[in-house]
């Protein structure tokens, strides 16, 4: 009882689970893009040496780049970084910080990740000379604009996990956009600039009100699972990730909805944003794409709608994994379906291209 006591206390003091994360180096330190290499220099050699490409991972807006790290060491079902290191693949993470109210999509695909891009290729050295992006939920989205925007880049693959692709396919948005549609949605666009954009606490709020079964029932989960650590270690993880999310910029806020949300240009496949013309149907690189149904933020049709969208793409594969929004990308169900599927996706293009 008085171990269950300590455990509780530790639970309820946010002072459970461990604070970790695997051992990088940083390669370049540009404001709003901030590029981190995982791995040593000797698991670049040999990974270089075996000709493996490295992956770029491209996180989403509003979202910290530790989510592609969450727990290292810890729980193995908890890292992608970790799983793509164990398979002889170095990986970066490109971290936009804190974003700025007068940035829009297009300093992301015309300027932040291209310049990761070019880092990482950089860094790496002679080899493959072209890198892989995987981009969760809206990062798969600023993958997906930049190879269309930038098809000077060595992109090789882009792989997306949770990513929407068509709003009108997801419940929510495409109501929201019934009403909108006949003002353009100004209303909502004047408030979001009076704001400054969606602030970090709504953002937060949002996104657990998405999985509220959970947060009603964590009370009793706590007590259920006061004996088994890994359960309580996981939720803690996930409670810590949720809290460090920040808010959307102003532009990037006004532009989801504008031209996202209200007008769809996402799924019509042509966008307009800051100037720049983006067509989504000129991505000629293989995608690999991942979604579910149980996802309560992105549809399954939403996630699959690539299969439409990106025609000029050399070979485009969608994969289902049964999860919520975070659990395609890591936990359990992520670790068993997600990752070995893109781990197949990766060596069937080394395959091919033999």
């Amino acid at each position: 009882m008085l171990n269950d006591l300590r455990t509780l206390a530790r639970v309820l003091r946010n002072d459970y689970a461990p604070r970790s994360a695997t051992e990088s180096v940083i390669v370049s330190d540009r404001p709003h893009g901030r590029l981190r290499r995982y791995g040593s220099r000797e698991q670049v050699d040999a990974a270089r040496a075996a000709g493996r490409v490295p992956v770029l991972l491209v996180p989403p807006l509003a979202v910290p780049a530790s989510c592609y790290d969450l727990a290292p060491g810890v729980d193995p079902a908890n890292s992608v970084v970790e799983f793509l290191l164990s398979t002889g693949t170095v990986p970066y993470v490109v971290d936009f910080g804190d974003a700025a109210r007068r940035l829009g999509f297009e300093d992301y695909f015309d300027g932040f990740v291209p310049r990761a891009v070019a880092d990482a290729v950089g860094d790496f050295g002679a080899g493959p000379g072209s890198v892989d992006l995987l981009g969760w939920s809206l990062g798969g989205t600023l993958s997906l604009l930049t190879a269309a925007y930038r098809r000077d880049l060595p992109i090789r693959s882009i792989i997306t996990v949770g990513t929407p692709l068509n709003y009108s396919k997801m419940p929510v948005y495409n109501a929201a956009r019934t009403v909108l549609a006949p003002t353009d949605g100004k209303p909502l666009d004047y408030v979001l600039r009076a704001l400054g954009g969606i602030p970090a606490p709504l953002v937060q709020l949002s996104y657990r009100a998405t999985a509220w079964q959970r947060e009603l029932r964590k009370p009793k989960y706590i007590l259920d699972n006061i004996d088994d650590h890994d359960a309580l270690v996981r939720m803690q993880v996930i409670d810590r990730f949720q809290d460090a999310m920040p808010g959307y910029a102003g532009k990037v806020s006004e532009q989801m909805l504008l031209n996202l949300v209200v007008r769809n240009e996402l799924g019509d496949g042509v966008l307009h944003l800051g100037g720049r013309t983006v067509d989504l149907r000129a991505v000629s690189a293989p995608v690999f794409l991942v979604g579910s149904h149980r996802d309560a933020i992105v549809s399954h049709a939403a996630a699959r709608y690539g299969e439409k969208l990106l025609t000029s793409s050399s070979h485009v594969e969608f994969h289902t994994v049964e999860s919520s929004h975070l659990g395609l990308l890591t936990g359990p169900d992520a670790h068993e379906y997600t990752w070995p599927a893109i781990a197949r996706f990766r060596e069937n293009l080394v395959s091919s291209a033999a």
